[in-house]
């Protein structure tokens, strides 16, 4: 059983339901933890997932509410499959749900992208993810920094180096890339340069002050600012007084490969998610991220990523030093080599059957 709710559990599970479905029978439950059209639809069409078997309407609420519903409506799911094993990813609000519910029902769990920590634990994703490996009876890592902090909290069974499924779904999806129609949606022109933006972490748009910097921040932009919003950070950018600078452009959200189109064509993308981070990266494009602090550690080593949170110095030096360099990196090596979903499935034969 694969529990996912989330966009980037969509495009995480892609790569691995395509190898499940040639050796088991894949029970697939969507939450319902991102119900909008544009956040949950459009992904299943485009990553050709399939229909989810069951779909919990979970909706929105705080972290409390959602993580007790989808506890609630999946035990029921749960209890008339009785799957051999559940599979979560990543570390939303559905990811600790479906561990804590499935390890009470002693049935194992495989956490895929397992190990990573950022230290913050005022960040909610962060108790989501500790919590889920310490339920978890085998652990998939996209590095070594992930096994090492494992390591460090005593968790050395069933740990497995694999790669990151993300970079699996980038190297698939490679040649759908086509920025012709998301750059006439966009308003730009055939060779125009720009930034790609993108801000939903609770840290910075339920913080006024800090949204209010992250904006003031960007008016040092040069070139024009794609921000394809967040419905949440819409509403909370409507219903305060924070004013949006004139280089940013609002689109609605886009589909996985608009936004792979977008990143790939952008001169830096700037973020505060932590899956734009590794797409960017693996399309060779630099990111400048907007946090304190991030798990993903190997970006920021290679110089692929630099972390500013709302320092205007820290992100000015970034955009100045991005600008300067030649625009790609290679991050060939970076977090495998788009073969980690094959190597998850063959550990996860071994395990079961």
């Amino acid at each position: 059983m694969t529990i996912i709710g989330a966009r980037p559990q969509f495009i995480k599970s892609a790569p691995v339901s395509k190898q499940l479905k040639k050796h088991f029978e894949e029970i697939l439950v969507h939450t319902g933890q991102h119900y909008d059209k544009n956040m949950s639809k459009f992904f299943f069409d485009e990553l050709q997932l399939k229909k989810p078997d069951y779909n919990l309407n979970v909706g929105s609420g705080s972290h409390a509410e959602q993580t007790a519903n989808i506890m609630i409506k999946l035990e029921k799911v749960i209890k008339k499959n009785f799957p051999d094993l559940i599979i979560v990813y990543g570390d939303t609000n559905s990811t600790l749900a479906g561990s804590l519910v499935g390890a009470k029902l002693n049935i194992p769990i495989a956490h895929i992208e397992a190990g990573l920590r950022s230290y913050n634990k005022c960040m909610p994703e962060e108790l989501n993810r500790i919590c889920t490996d310490h339920y978890s009876k085998i652990l998939f890592c996209p590095g070594k920094v992930a096994v090492n902090n494992l390591k460090k909290e005593g968790i050395t069974k069933n740990v497995f180096l694999v790669g990151d499924v993300m970079k699996d779904a980038v190297l698939q999806n490679m040649e759908r890339i086509n920025s012709k129609t998301i750059r006439k949606r966009c308003n730009l022109k055939t060779d125009e340069e720009y930034y790609f933006f993108t801000l939903h972490r609770q840290e910075n748009t339920d913080n006024l002050e800090r949204l209010s910097k992250i904006f003031n921040m960007l008016r040092l932009a040069k070139l024009k600012i794609i921000f394809p919003i967040h419905p949440r950070t819409r509403k909370i950018i409507t219903n305060s007084s924070i004013k949006v600078p004139e280089n940013i452009f609002i689109t609605e959200p886009v589909s996985y490969i608009e936004s792979l189109s977008l990143q790939k064509n952008a001169r830096i993308v700037i973020t505060d998610s932590g899956g734009i981070q590794k797409e960017a990266c693996f399309l060779g494009v630099p990111c400048i991220t907007l946090r304190d602090e991030t798990e993903w550690i190997e970006t920021i080593k290679r110089g692929y990523n630099t972390i500013v949170g709302t320092d205007f110095k820290k992100f000015k030096k970034a955009l100045e030093k991005y600008s300067e360099k030649d625009k790609y990196f290679n991050s060939n090596k970076l977090y495998g080599n788009g073969k980690a979903a094959e190597k998850i499935v063959r550990i996860l034969r071994k395990k079961i059957l």
